[in-house]
C-alpha cells in the first residue's frame, strides 16, 4: 500500500511539473526573447541569446521610446484600481440586496447577473460603442462605468453564493443597537465578505489590466489615455510590419505588475471560491 501510494504521488509530481513548464513556458519565451535582436527571433525564435543575437537593453528602450508605456501603465494602473473598487462595492450591495429581498424582481436580477456571464462580448461591442459616444463615455472615468457593467455578472454570482452564509442574526442585532441600513452593511456584513471580495479583486483585475478589445474600442490609439495593449498593439504596423524584439520587451514589462500582484495575492483565491462554495 505504502509503495502504491509514493507511485501515485512520484506520478502526480511528474504530471504537476509538466503543466508548470506548459504554463511557465511562454513567460520564459518572451523574456527569452526581449534580450535577442528583431531580426533573429524570426530566424531562431526557440533559441537562446548568444553573443551574436543579444542585444541587451536595447529593445526596451526602442520600445518605450516608441510606445510611450510609462503614461499607459499609469492610466492602466487608475482603470484597473479604479473599476476593481466599483465592481466591489456596487455588486457586493446588489448581491446583498438580492439574497436578503426575496421577491420575483430580485430572483429576475440574480438571472440577468448570471446570464450575462455567458453572452460574448462580440454581441455587444457595436451598441456598446455607439452608448459609450452617446452617453461620452470615451475617457478613463467612463472606461471604469463599462467595466462594472461587464464584470457585474460574475461578481454578483459570487457575492450571492457567500451573503447567504452570512447569518441573518447578525444584521437583526446591529439594527437592535440602533444602525441603519447602510451601517449594518458596512460595519457588519461587508467586512464578513472579506474573502469573496478579495477573490473578486483579483479576477477583475487580471482581467482588466490584460483586456484590449474595450480599450481600443472605446479610447482608441489616438488619445492620451491610451492602456498598455493598445499601446503594445502599436508596434504592429498598419502592413503586418512588427519590432518583435521591442514587442517582446513591452510585454515583459507589461506582465510585470500583473504577476506580482497575482503571486502576492494567489492564496486568497481558492480560500474565497471554496468559502463562497461551501457556505452558499
Amino acid at each position: 500500500m505504502g509503495n502504491k501510494k509514493k507511485m501515485i504521488d512520484a506520478i502526480s509530481i511528474v504530471f504537476l511539473l509538466a503543466v508548470a513548464v506548459v504554463i511557465l513556458y511562454p513567460l520564459f519565451f518572451i523574456v527569452n526573447n526581449s534580450f535577442k535582436g528583431k531580426f533573429f527571433i524570426s530566424s531562431d525564435p526557440f533559441g537562446l541569446p548568444t553573443a551574436e543575437t543579444f542585444v541587451g537593453i536595447t529593445n526596451y528602450e526602442n520600445g518605450l521610446m516608441k510606445t510611450g508605456l510609462f503614461s499607459a501603465i499609469g492610466w492602466s494602473f487608475f482603470i484597473t484600481i479604479l473599476s476593481v473598487i466599483l465592481i466591489i462595492v456596487f455588486t457586493s450591495m446588489t448581491a446583498y440586496y438580492i439574497v436578503r429581498v426575496k421577491s420575483k424582481i430580485t430572483s429576475l436580477l440574480y438571472y440577468m447577473f448570471a446570464f450575462s456571464m455567458i453572452v460574448p462580448f462580440q454581441m455587444v461591442m457595436f451598441t456598446m460603442a455607439d452608448l459609450a459616444n452617446i452617453f461620452h463615455l470615451k475617457n478613463p472615468i467612463g472606461m471604469c462605468v463599462l467595466y462594472l457593467g461587464f464584470g457585474a455578472g460574475l461578481a454578483v454570482f459570487m457575492f450571492s453564493g457567500f451573503v447567504k452564509s452570512v447569518p441573518i442574526e447578525i444584521e437583526e442585532a446591529a439594527m437592535i443597537d440602533g444602525c441603519n441600513p447602510l451601517q449594518t452593511y458596512f460595519g457588519v456584513v461587508f467586512p464578513i465578505l472579506k474573502p469573496t471580495a478579495i477573490t473578486v479583486a483579483i479576477l477583475q483585475a487580471m482581467w482588466i489590466w490584460n483586456d484590449f478589445l474595450l480599450p481600443y474600442l472605446v479610447i482608441g490609439i489616438g488619445t492620451q489615455y491610451r492602456t498598455i495593449p493598445v499601446v503594445v498593439q502599436m508596434l504592429v504596423g498598419s502592413n503586418g510590419n512588427k519590432d518583435l524584439g521591442a514587442l517582446m520587451a513591452m510585454l515583459v514589462l507589461s506582465i510585470i505588475p500583473i504577476v506580482i500582484f497575482y503571486l502576492t495575492c494567489q492564496k486568497y483565491i481558492i480560500e474565497g471560491v471554496v468559502a463562497g462554495a461551501v457556505k452558499g
